[in-house]
């Protein structure tokens, strides 16, 4: 789908593509809700409050499970950022001529590459040298096969987190602009339920691989 006038403007006079200005556009978005949310906390929370403090403690308790509770307080921060920005990413696609980030396989092959980074970075701060001996295997004689192996194996991390959310979202994007044009009496009930549990689903997806793949990086400094 085509992208709104204004903000289809916006790009081409900053000669940047659509995706991106949809990206800032959203960030905005969430940047104000956080304001507003922050500005109106309340000791007697309204219905606002309450579930944005549900969704927040629903999925602290989530990671931390995976995590432990000195794990989560370190990078809950990352991994509610991915969930949140994903999900709203995700969901503009309900929105006609919007067009969702996550759509693109730029923006979900950067948020791979940060994931990838990140890490990495986690395990060889905890582990340092010794971060290497993740990618020997369980045996001395295995390491010459394991350690391309693993090496490969990370770094197919990136494709399929990126493919996955590029793939599901971008999907759903082109089947919805194609039922807009074939049959728009059809779309608004079963088909934007449909997309709409997609989307939060792979919001969920993302981070929840993250969370594992940050206590894998983080598991080896514990066993040594």
């Amino acid at each position: 789908m085509e992208a709104p006038n204004f903000l289809e403007f916006i790009a081409n006079m900053l000669h940047v593509p659509n995706f991106m200005v949809f990206t800032w556009f959203i960030m905005l978005v969430i940047i104000v809700l956080a304001i507003s949310a922050r500005l109106t906390l309340k000791f007697m929370p309204s219905n606002f409050q309450n579930v944005i403090e549900a969704f927040i403690s629903g999925m602290y308790n989530f990671v931390e499970d995976i995590l432990g509770p000195k794990e989560t307080k370190k990078h809950f921060k990352l991994i509610a950022s991915l969930g949140i920005f994903i999900f709203f990413s995700n969901i503009v696609e309900l929105v006609p001529w919007f067009v969702p980030p996550t759509s693109s396989w730029n923006t979900t092959i950067a948020l791979a590459i940060l994931v990838f980074v990140y890490y990495q970075y986690l395990g060889i701060k905890h582990n340092g040298v010794k971060y290497i001996k993740h990618f020997m295997g369980p045996v001395w004689w295995l390491t010459p096969l394991m350690i391309p192996v693993e090496i490969i194996g990370h770094f197919a991390r990136i494709l399929s987190l990126s493919v996955r959310l590029f793939g599901n979202i971008g999907g759903d994007d082109l089947l919805l602009a194609v039922l807009f044009f074939l049959v728009p009496a059809l779309v608004p009930i079963p088909v934007m339920f449909l997309i709409l549990f997609a989307a939060v689903l792979q919001s969920f997806i993302f981070p929840l691989l993250t969370t594992l793949y940050i206590a894998d990086a983080v598991a080896t400094h514990h066993e040594e």
